[in-house]
């Protein structure tokens, strides 16, 4: 069964970090492209960061360029977001997602609310 778990979430204050982590079961998370999108409150979901599964090419929203970092754990079949400097407008919660076998696959999503 394929699923995805995220983790990590919580309150931060602005200029905190966090890092969410992404578990994968039944497939393995080098051989497909994977991706953190996030919705947050009346807005649309979208797309923050994406790992290639070939050479590790990363692509960010230009909003989170230079403070998220997202990486691969082959041997833990994980993907982490490093998120650092968090704003107040990074509140949302954070979904980790991939397409396998031709299905979008989705976790259950983990909230991140920066507040002071």
């Amino acid at each position: 069964q394929v699923q995805l778990v995220e983790s990590g979430g919580g309150l931060v204050q602005p200029g905190g970090s966090l890092r969410l982590s992404c578990a994968a079961s039944g497939f393995r998370v080098r051989d497909y492209i994977m991706n953190w999108y996030r919705q947050a409150p009346g807005k649309e979901r979208e797309l923050v960061a994406q790992i290639s599964k070939i050479g590790d090419s990363t692509y960010y929203v230009e909003s989170v360029k230079g403070r998220f970092a997202i990486s691969r754990d082959n041997a833990k079949n994980t993907v982490d977001l490093q998120m650092n400097s968090l704003k107040f407008e990074d509140t949302a919660v954070y979904y980790c997602n991939s397409l396998i076998w031709g299905s979008s696959t989705w976790g259950q999503g983990t909230q991140v609310t920066v507040s002071s």
